[in-house]
């Protein structure tokens, strides 16, 4: 292959496509439009100014279109990022608040360093969809009080914009529904002059691009003790939610993500972010979905335009963005949350096809991040009960069965199945120790052992026996259990 072939190959699909380019721009306006609302009620809930996350949102999604390891998903200042740092903000004031931020981006990268990425593998699939589930449900709820207590002009403008944006993909895909939407909506309420909340009502939009600078603390052990458990909880659940997002991208796209890349990737951006003076953040669902499903966005250039599109928006265009009616995007959010919830996932007749207990994770995992508000802790909560669901599952697949010589000299236990902490602790009263004869073989060559609990189940087998006079074989062990049995063996009882 030639050099220039090469580099044809290397080019961005941007580049050389016009209508991946249009799409990638438009997309990245649409998302900053329906950014700077959110940023802002964002911002109210860790309690900053506006300005604060407005500039979180700006530089998280400049950097992460760079370093990040999922194409077209959208990080910016998010509400699980500022559940968690709203206390420390309180009670310490702003300059701790960006402390950790910093700190959060370095334990992400340390995280992303020793492959936390990897532990995606272990979220199931029910623990996937009633997260998908769950976002849908709080993406809806957060457009709630932009729905009560209002003119009642809203209403109706929000049912048109609902209408457009499904009847407007009928006519032509080149524009965004989403946009037309918001542009409609805006002339219409400017023209006929229509009193209805608008994003200037949700706080002051900055009018200057941020500076960088250090957090106003004091550099000592104490501000590193007080700020490091905040800064460690916003990592893990910025992380969480940005793996989480970035797999779901992955399934909808029928692309791959390099998981580590964006672990490292978080990290970089909200250090960047903290310098900067903005609150941090992690991957976006809602806006990630506007990029992604709504409108077509497959490309780095999107997330970077978004963030650009942020701050051109409120620094070069404030008061026109100020005077976009509130309906108008929630609207857009309202169409995202029904985009992205899984319909199929209850339906009927995939109910009663479904195993009760994958249904049952889900619904936990739905009911905890509905109650708590905190996607990561629906995603842990979810998890462990599907490990709890599947050990309970996997303890009855083990069995154990007699066979007696007839001379009645020897019995053979044949064990079968996976050993583990839920299952070997029942196996040990499946043995007759009064009658069996003197020599006893346990065969194991239809299982496996997996911990040190079922190694102390064999020792306790073996200690029964031999109170009785009686000796203990055990056969069959394959080259892993043969390995970890012949570790502890005799080393887990009482007293060692």
């Amino acid at each position: 292959m030639s050099p220039a072939s090469r580099l044809r190959d290397l080019k961005p699909d941007w580049l050389s496509d016009s209508k991946v380019w249009r799409t990638e721009v438009l997309a990245g306006l649409v998302v900053a439009l329906a950014l700077i609302p959110e940023a802002i009620s964002f911002s109210i809930i860790a309690g900053v100014d506006p300005a604060i996350g407005l500039f979180a949102s700006f530089t998280m999604a400049v950097v992460i279109s760079v370093v990040g390891g999922r194409r077209a998903m959208i990080s910016a200042a998010t509400g699980a990022v500022a559940l968690v740092i709203a206390p420390l903000n309180r009670d310490h004031g702003l300059g701790y608040l960006i402390a950790a931020v910093i700190l959060a981006g370095v334990f992400q990268i340390v995280l992303g360093a020793l492959g936390v990425a990897k532990l995606m593998r272990f979220i199931p699939r029910s623990v996937m969809v009633g997260f998908v589930n769950s976002l849908a449900i709080l993406v809806f709820m957060a457009q709630i009080p932009q729905m009560t207590d209002v003119p009642w002009p809203v209403y109706p403008l929000i049912i048109a914009s609902l209408a457009l944006m499904v009847l407007f993909p009928r006519i032509t895909t080149v524009v965004p529904a989403p946009l037309v939407s918001i542009v409609i909506l805006t002339v219409i309420t400017i023209g006929a002059a229509i009193a209805v909340p608008t994003v200037g009502d949700q706080g002051a939009l900055p009018s200057s691009l941020p500076v960088p600078g250090l957090p106003d603390v004091p550099f000592t052990l104490d501000t590193l003790t007080t700020i490091a458990p905040y800064a460690f909880a916003m990592a893990l659940v910025g992380l969480m939610e940005s793996l989480m997002t970035a797999k779901l991208v992955d399934d909808i796209t029928d692309t791959h993500s390099n998981k580590t890349r964006e672990s490292l990737g978080q990290g970089v951006a909200n250090i960047v972010t903290g310098f900067f003076g903005g609150m941090g953040g992690c991957a976006m669902i809602g806006q990630t979905m506007i990029n992604v499903k709504v409108s077509g966005a497959r490309t780095r250039l999107s997330t970077f335009l978004a963030g650009a599109f942020l701050m051109v928006l409120c620094i070069v265009f404030g008061p026109v963005v100020s005077d976009i009616p509130m309906a108008a995007l929630v609207a857009v959010m309202v169409m995202v949350s029904f985009a992205t919830f899984d319909w199929h996932s209850i339906a009927p007749r995939t109910l009663r096809r479904m195993p009760v207990g994958e249904t049952a994770v889900m619904v936990i995992t739905v009911a905890c991040v509905v109650i708590t508000h905190n996607l990561a802790v629906g995603v842990v909560v979810g998890s462990v009960s599907a490990m709890v669901i599947f050990a309970k599952r996997v303890a009855h697949l083990a069995d154990v069965t007699a066979v007696t010589d007839p001379d009645r000299t020897t019995v053979v236990y044949r064990v079968t199945g996976e050993l583990f902490f839920a299952s070997s602790n029942d196996i040990v009263g499946r043995f007759d120790y009064a009658n069996d004869p003197d020599r006893v073989v346990i065969d194991l060559s239809s299982a496996h052992i997996w911990d040190a609990s079922s190694v102390a189940a064999l020792d306790a087998i073996e200690t029964k026996y031999a109170q009785r006079g009686k000796t203990v074989e055990i056969t069959g062990l394959n080259d892993p259990s043969a390995r970890l049995h012949d570790r502890l063996t005799g080393e887990l009882a009482a007293g060692h």
